[in-house]
């Protein structure tokens, strides 16, 4: 069960005894309910201060708030990490578009799932599993069976020799990941394209950072329309371009129209290069004065490409 910060706050699963919990990451978002990063840091806390002593609690040792989440929790705590000495550990062997092969305490596992902040989520749950007490090798072997959740990191060929991923990054250090995440798999053989907007009527203050994000581990970015609400899709395009830099607006353009920017991506993208579709992942709409409007980036991705169900 994933609880939101605004849920502990409102305290909206106050009646609810968990078995354990457990914290990944936190990063700037949704600082229009929270007003400060502090307060919607506290939220997240809060559900861990209330853990009974007979659960359990599983940080991420690699954020700098893993620490902070527990040092006033009451239940059993253990760690996980890719980077340091944890309570579970991993690391990545080989990667591909595909997939990974993993060694998570000392024993090799292959899974569907691409990426450093990929491997720290699956031991997270290798974590909780053997916590629940299942046996490490059941856990693994369940582990390689996984399919990515849909709209995180799905991957779609092009007859052209080139791909598509759709995920639902929608934060600076979503984007960070995703795209060091490709990046790594590329390994300069291939250049990355980014689609991506931001919602309106949402934290403005991302907007800037998170084009930047895209610029400066893109190729070539292509900034566009995601959830405008109740705003002018072209007035958040203009914040998002507020935060590039000269050098930065060089490799950027803007195409409001989200199908046309797909259309855009697949046309500049070469064999071997990957066009990242961010921010929507597996919504199939987009939310337009009120009106929620079908709009699906795998679909739109598909006949970009060509390509027929």
């Amino acid at each position: 069960m994933e609880c939101s910060s605004h849920a502990i706050h409102q305290r909206r699963i106050g009646g609810l005894q968990f078995a354990g919990g457990l914290f990944t990451n936190l990063t700037r978002d949704h600082l229009d309910y929270h007003k400060t990063f502090d307060n919607y840091r506290d939220a997240k806390k809060q559900f861990f201060d209330e853990l009974s002593p007979e659960a359990f609690a599983i940080t991420n040792a690699d954020d700098r708030n893993g620490s902070v989440m527990v040092q006033n929790c009451k239940a059993t705590i253990r760690t996980y990490s890719t980077r340091t000495s944890a309570d579970y550990k991993g690391r990545i062997l080989e990667e591909s578009i595909e997939g990974m092969l993993l060694d998570i305490d000392g024993r090799e596992v292959s899974v569907r799932f691409v990426g450093r902040f990929n491997v720290s989520n699956l031991l997270a749950v290798y974590g909780a599993a053997i916590m629940l007490g299942e046996q490490p090798l059941e856990v693994l072997s369940v582990l390689s069976e996984l399919a990515p959740v849909n709209g995180r990191f799905e991957t779609i060929r092009s007859p052209k020799g080139f791909s598509a991923v759709v995920d639902y990054a929608h934060t600076p250090d979503a984007l960070e990941n995703v795209l060091t995440a490709i990046r790594e798999v590329l390994r300069d053989r291939g250049q990355i394209i980014t689609v991506c907007g931001a919602g309106g009527n949402r934290d403005k203050g991302k907007r800037p950072l998170m084009a930047r994000e895209a610029a400066n581990r893109s190729d070539r970015v292509i900034i566009t329309s995601d959830n405008p609400r109740f705003e002018e899709p072209q007035d958040i395009i203009n914040d998002m371009l507020a935060g590039l830099d000269e050098a930065q607006r060089q490799k950027v353009i803007a195409i409001t129209d989200r199908r046309e920017a797909i259309r855009a991506a697949a046309m500049m993208a070469q064999p071997g290069d990957v066009i990242l579709v961010a921010g929507k992942g597996h919504e199939p709409y987009q939310d337009v004065k009120g009106v929620k409007h079908h709009f699906d980036d795998h679909e739109e991705i598909r006949a970009a490409f060509g390509l027929t169900e």
